[in-house]
């Protein structure tokens, strides 16, 4: 794979393989808007984690690692698989994630 090619997916559509490695995507049904604010948070929260490795501080890494792991379960990416999952389950996990990554973050 170059930078100018997207992944391949699996034939299902639920996986991307990067490097011969499989990493569920993110679900497609979560609005844009919605998704573009929970990859912020998992971005920062990622910068956090860098962050709280290099400080050494073991707490911070914790709290940021929680931060990305609920990011990535909004997203679909991690928990239940979205295609065992209703169209009203998938939606209240991106919201019930993005209101708790938005109460913690102040938003």
């Amino acid at each position: 794979m170059n930078a100018d090619q997207p992944p391949e997916r699996t034939p299902d559509g639920h996986h991307v393989v990067i490097r011969g490695r499989k990493w569920r995507v993110t679900d497609p049904s979560i609005p844009e808007e919605t998704a573009a604010r929970l990859r912020r948070h998992l971005m920062s929260a990622r910068r956090s984690v860098r962050s709280a490795t290099t400080a050494d501080d073991e707490q911070a890494e914790r709290a940021a690692r929680s931060r990305v792991n609920r990011a990535k379960t909004a997203l679909g990416e991690r928990g239940a698989p979205r295609w065992e999952q209703s169209g009203d389950e998938r939606r209240r996990r991106w919201e019930a994630g993005l209101e708790s990554l938005d109460a913690e973050n102040g938003d």
